[in-house]
């Protein structure tokens, strides 16, 4: 049950479908309110089964989706839909704490993860983030002078180009499509290496020096921060 939620109404571009799968009535009903108040079309199922197949009928944007649900868990749902749609964004919904069960979460394939109770501004925020990355309309991503075209795979800054490895180059477009948005390390290494088991976090910290040297280095204004205790973000 939600208690410290409030309503905040965002604007969004145009009307996108979020699927909801949760058996919690109230919640259902809480999660359909603040999406549609929001400006998305919205369909709400309670199991994992149906979840299954309105994903195939009604092809959501977004995928909200309860680990604890009945008949099929939340997790067998989200390891079945990445099976034949892996770019659908997929946000976990659950009341289970802590780092274990958020790194079990990213690595069957969810692209973020929510703890309940959440507060509505931040769930918005993380929808926003998530549909953001998908939108294929805009082949290039500009930031203060930083230029990226991710149709041909060239980076400028300062009207300069950069030369950048294929972990460094899909690295810097993550970043970008979340302009703003403090990325934690679980998240960049899920959505960059598909949490790899032989993958260690720090990596990540590892490729981000390397991104920054080359986007930064030399130059007054820095883009790349890093987030002391969360991750990282990029931004003017």
């Amino acid at each position: 049950m939600l208690h410290n939620c409030k309503k905040i109404a965002y604007t969004t571009p145009m009307t996108q479908m979020v699927l909801v799968v949760e058996d919690d009535k109230s919640l259902q009903q809480y999660l359909k309110d603040i999406l549609l108040d929001n400006n998305y079309t919205v369909h709400v199922v309670s199991d994992g089964l149906t979840a299954m197949k309105y994903v195939k009928e009604v092809k959501p944007e977004l995928v909200l989706l309860d680990l604890g649900l009945p008949n099929v868990s939340g997790e067998t749902v989200c390891k079945e839909i990445r099976k034949t749609y892996p770019d659908l964004p997929i946000i976990m919904l659950t009341a289970r704490q802590g780092a274990a069960e958020v790194v079990q979460g990213l690595s069957l394939g969810a692209d973020d993860y929510i703890t309940k109770p959440f507060v509505a501004d931040e769930l918005l925020a993380r929808i926003k983030a998530r549909l953001r990355e998908i939108r294929s309309d805009v082949p290039t991503l500009k930031l203060a002078d930083l230029e990226v075209n991710t149709q041909k795979v060239q980076v400028k800054r300062g009207g300069e180009s950069i030369s950048l490895t294929p972990h460094e180059f899909r690295l810097l477009v993550y970043l970008l499509q979340n302009n703003g948005v403090v990325l934690t390390r679980e998240m960049i290494l899920n959505k960059i290496w598909s949490y790899s088991l032989d993958v260690e976090s720090r990596v990540v910290d590892v490729y981000m020096g390397y991104l920054r040297k080359k986007i930064d280095a030399n130059h007054k204004k820095k883009l790349i921060h890093s987030i002391r205790g969360f991750g990282y973000t990029i931004k003017e």
